[in-house]
């Protein structure tokens, strides 16, 4: 078990997360990013950049709605684990007893926890799932029921991790059947409505369409524009993948499945969702962690667990740390967003940031009077992008290019004067041990940095001298 984040450092380290992020969806052609953090209690972030919709140029705004796709399953995973302390449902349910209608098929005695892990052996999406390119309709009740008395079975049971929509669009019938409620009404009235999240809802709306972030489609070589996708009805499947939501209630959601809030469930219950059910290995190497509606993962010295989602034009993700009490959730707008990474990249920023301002033994204190701020920026040179950026009361060089944005290399520095810094002695293949050295104008404005020998313009300053620079050279 790890520590909390310091509030006070995410909420410092909060403006450079946002410019990572911002430069991140340039560099990446990702039309629209939300952004969203909750550290304990307090949202520390939420911010939008880029477009709702690329061809008609529309702002991408926070509540903005994104269809979050596979994070459904974690909110039919909670209704399942409500009904289970309410005594109404069993875990060791067989499927079959719920949705009777599958009750001579090959998969009718799965049980409940068996659809929740992915062990079922019940095939993923269907024969035709053309609907993931919207071309036919998603399945409706009983186009499911038909496809899981004839064709449901592809392993038995157990036999390995097989990911399911059909299997958790049967559990969202079975929560109708044990609570006598429509999946649609029964995850508004305990989970939406308690938790007070007023953009989030389990299947698209059309009368809010103007509301929804367009998705867009992916860059097949790289080069042709982006078009902007529709949104469908899930149908039957809403249970599986119809949900939308915005990254800030994304935050308050995964906040409840905090230990210590019990407003949804127990801690003993969301231990058990929590849980690790299955490694999944292919290929003999593991591929990922998942619980019983939540994946698991490591990202540096923490455990988090939450879900991705894959829509098509919406690529989303949100982490939650149960135990140190964070949440990130990160929504991308076109097929193939870097949503995952980027939410890890926030997360290892943070991470470093807290491991710096722990740090006391490399760095001595600023001289007196000065703003480590006035060091800070993006600066760039032919060779690309540098930033120097305050993390946990410490002045770092970093590449805001780089993927991993801490793993790729990082310079800490050290104050010599209000216009120098120096690389900490090390031992390395670049300038450790050299100096920085800042040029500022009357005002007290960066005109250029002298980074170990390298000179270095703001950003936007590089771009408009570099035809000028590379044409002198022809």
């Amino acid at each position: 078990m790890t520590d909390g984040y310091d509030v006070a450092i995410a909420r410092q380290t909060a403006p450079y997360l946002a410019s990572w992020i911002a430069f991140q969806r340039g560099m990446l052609r990702t039309p629209g990013v939300q952004l969203a953090i909750r550290v304990g209690d307090e949202l520390i972030l939420s911010e939008a950049f880029g477009l709702a919709d690329e061809p008609a140029g529309e702002p991408l705004r926070t509540d903005h709605l994104f269809r979050i796709a596979s994070h459904s399953k974690t909110f039919t995973a909670t209704s399942i684990m409500q009904l289970v302390e309410q005594s109404r449902l069993r875990l060791d349910d067989p499927i079959g007893h719920w949705v009777p209608e599958i009750a001579g098929s090959r998969i009718a005695g799965v049980t409940v926890r068996e659809l929740l892990g992915h062990q079922g052996g019940v095939i993923r999406d269907g024969l035709d799932t053309d609907f993931w390119q919207l071309m036919v309709p998603f399945p409706d009740r009983d186009e499911l029921i038909k496809l899981c008395n004839a064709h449901g079975k592809v392993y038995e049971a157990n036999e390995h991790f097989k990911y399911t929509n059909v299997g958790f669009s049967l559990l969202g019938m079975a929560i109708e059947a044990a609570s006598g409620r429509s999946y649609h009404d029964y995850v508004r009235e305990h989970i939406i409505q308690p938790l007070g999240l007023g953009n989030t809802g389990p299947e698209y709306r059309p009368e809010r369409s103007s509301d929804y972030a367009a998705g867009h489609t992916g860059l097949l070589d790289g080069a042709e524009p982006r078009e902007a996708i529709g949104h469908i009805d899930t149908r039957g499947m809403a249970a599986a993948t119809g949900f939308y939501s915005t990254a800030d209630d994304l935050t308050r959601y995964g906040a409840a499945h905090f230990f210590g809030n019990e407003v949804l469930l127990s801690d003993a219950g969301k231990r058990l969702i929590q849980r690790l059910e299955s490694t999944v290995i292919s290929n003999s190497s593991e591929q990922g962690r998942y619980g019983l509606g939540m994946d698991l993962a490591t990202i540096g010295s923490r455990e988090w667990v939450g879900h991705s989602g894959g829509y098509p034009g919406h690529i989303t993700r949100t982490f939650i740390d149960p135990n140190g009490r964070a949440v990130v959730s990160v929504l991308t707008n076109c097929i193939g967003g870097p949503a995952t990474p980027l939410a890890e990249g926030v997360i290892k920023l943070l991470d470093l940031a807290h491991d710096l301002a722990r740090s006391t033994d490399r760095v001595g204190p600023a001289p007196d009077g000065i703003d480590l701020n006035s060091f800070t920026g993006r600066f760039a040179s032919l060779m690309g992008p540098l930033d120097i950026a305050l993390l946990g009361g410490r002045l770092i060089g970093l590449s805001p290019a780089a993927g991993d944005p801490t793993g790729g290399g990082w310079d800490e520095l050290q104050v010599i004067d209000e216009n120098t810094l120096q690389l900490l002695p090390d031992a390395g293949f670049g300038p450790v041990g050299e100096r920085v050295e800042f040029t500022r104008n009357g005002a007290g404005g960066i005109e250029s940095v002298r980074y170990c020998g390298g000179t270095r313009w703001p950003l936007d300053v590089f771009k408009a001298r570099r035809s000028a620079q590379i044409a002198a050279v022809r």
